[in-house]
C-alpha cells in the first residue's frame, strides 16, 4: 500500500474521541497562548521584570503543571476514570484566566500561572491516559501525533490572534487576556458534552497504584524512557526565551507573538507525520533525529538575533517537538500496563518538572550573566549529552 495511502487509512480509523481530545486541547491552546505569548513582554516591559525573574516563573509554571501530573494520573488509575479529573483540570485553566487581566505586579502572574499550570497538570496524565484507552496499540503513535498536532493548531492561532488584538488595541495586553477567557470556557463545554469515556473492562477491586508490588510492574524500560524524557526536558528550556530573543531583533512589540506563531505552525504541521511514522521506524532513530535538529536550532539562535535567522530557528525548534513529543507519550504508553498508565505518565511528567523547572532558571542566569548566545549554546551542550546518552543506551528506546 502507498505511504499516503496508509497514511489516511490510519488517520480515517484514529476513534472520534481522540479528535474531541484534540480539539479541546486546541480551544485551550488557543486561549492559553494568547497570553503566554505576550507575557514574558508583559513582564518585562509593564512591570519591570529580570530575565532571570521571567525563567524562574516559566520554570516553576511549567514544573509545576509536570509535577501535578503525578497526582492526577494515579488518581485516575485509582479510579478507574479519566474525563472527570480532565474537566477538572481544564475548568481550573478556564478560571485562572481573568486573573493576568487583573495582575498588578510579578506575585500576581505567578500565582495565575502556577493555578493554570496546577489546572494543566490536573488534566495531562487523564487525558493522554484517555488517549492510550480509546486507541488500539498499533494506531498510538498516530493518535498521539493527531492530539499533539491540534493542540499546537490552536497554539499557533492564539498567538496570531493575540497579534491582531494587539494591533487594534494599541498594545492593550490586559484587554488580549480578556478576550482569552472566551476559549477556554468552550473548551470545557467541549470535554463535558462532546466526550464519552471508554466503559472499563471488569476485573479486580482497584488499589492503590503507588503500592511497591504495583510500581514494581513499572520495568527498567518504563524508567529508561523517563530517563530519556528528562535529559530532553533539560536540553530545551522554556520558550519564553524564543519571545525574548524576538525582542532583540526589533521586531515591534505586537509582531513579537508570532515567533510562536511560526514555531507552532511548523510543530503542527510536523506533530501528526513524525508520530505516523513512530508506529513504522526506530523510536531511537527519531529521537537522535530530534537533537539534532534541537542542536540547529539552538546555534541558529545563538549566531544572530536578525528576524531571518531568529524565523529559522524557531522553525527548527518546532520541528523538534513535532519529532519528539508525541513519540516520548507514545513510548510511555507502550512501555506501561493498561492500568497504571496514568501512574505511568504522570511519574514521566514529575521528572521532566524539575528538570524544566532546572533548566528554565539556568537559561535565566545565562541570560542576564551572559547573554543570549549562551543560553542558546548552553541548551546545545545538553543536546550533545543527550545523543551520548541514547549512543550509549539506545537499544532500551524501542
Amino acid at each position: 500500500m502507498p505511504v499516503a495511502a496508509d497514511n489516511r487509512s490510519a488517520l480515517a480509523r484514529i476513534p472520534r474521541g481522540v479528535w474531541v481530545l484534540g480539539l479541546v486541547s486546541l480551544l485551550m491552546d488557543i486561549s492559553s497562548e494568547m497570553i503566554h505569548s505576550l507575557l514574558p513582554l508583559f513582564m518585562l516591559t509593564v512591570l519591570g521584570t529580570s530575565a532571570f525573574m521571567i525563567g524562574l516563573i516559566e520554570g516553576l509554571a511549567e514544573s509545576t503543571a509536570l509535577i501535578v501530573k503525578v497526582f492526577s494520573g494515579v488518581l485516575s488509575d485509582y479510579l478507574g476514570r479519566r474525563k472527570g479529573l480532565a474537566l477538572l483540570g481544564y475548568g481550573l485553566g478556564a478560571l485562572t484566566k481573568p486573573l493576568f487581566a487583573l495582575a498588578p505586579g510579578a506575585g500576581i502572574v505567578l500565582g495565575a500561572r502556577l493555578l493554570d499550570r496546577v489546572g494543566k497538570g490536573i488534566r495531562g496524565a487523564p487525558r493522554d491516559a484517555l488517549v492510550a484507552d480509546l486507541t488500539p496499540p498499533e494506531l498510538r503513535g498516530a493518535a498521539f501525533g493527531l492530539r499533539q498536532s491540534l493542540d499546537t493548531v490552536g497554539a499557533f492561532l492564539g498567538p496570531l490572534l493575540a497579534v491582531v488584538l494587539m494591533l487594534l488595541w494599541a498594545n492593550d495586553f490586559r484587554a488580549v487576556f480578556w478576550v482569552a477567557v472566551i476559549p477556554g470556557l468552550m473548551a470545557v463545554a467541549l470535554l463535558l458534552f462532546g466526550l464519552r469515556e471508554p466503559a472499563q473492562a471488569p476485573g479486580p477491586r482497584r488499589g492503590n497504584p503507588i503500592r511497591r508490588d504495583n510500581l514494581r510492574r513499572l520495568d527498567r524500560r518504563y524508567w529508561w524512557v523517563v530517563a530519556v524524557g528528562a535529559v530532553f526536558t533539560l536540553a530545551r528550556f522554556s520558550e519564553a526565551f524564543l519571545v525574548l530573543r524576538a525582542q532583540q531583533a526589533g521586531i515591534a512589540l505586537a509582531l513579537v507573538p508570532l515567533v510562536m506563531v511560526a514555531m507552532n505552525l511548523v510543530y503542527a504541521l510536523s506533530a501528526y507525520p513524525f508520530g505516523w511514522l513512530s508506529d513504522r521506524m526506530s523510536h531511537r532513530r527519531l529521537l537522535m533525529l530530534g537533537l539534532v535538529v534541537l542542536i540547529a536550532a539552538d546555534l541558529v539562535l545563538a549566531a544572530d538575533p536578525h528576524w531571518g535567522v531568529l524565523l529559522t530557528g524557531v522553525a527548527l525548534w518546532g520541528v523538534h517537538m513535532g519529532i519528539t513529543q508525541g513519540l516520548l507519550a507514545a513510548m510511555v504508553a507502550e512501555a506501561a500496563p493498561a492500568d497504571l498508565r496514568g501512574t505511568a505518565f504522570g511519574f514521566f511528567n514529575l521528572v521532566s518538572g524539575l528538570a524544566m523547572l532546572l533548566a528554565s532558571a539556568l537559561a535565566g542566569l545565562l541570560w542576564d550573566g551572559l547573554g543570549a548566545a549562551a543560553t542558546f549554546h548552553a541548551g546545545a551542550g545538553f543536546c550533545l549529552l543527550a545523543l551520548v546518552v541514547l549512543a550509549w543506551r539506545g537499544d532500551q528506546t524501542h
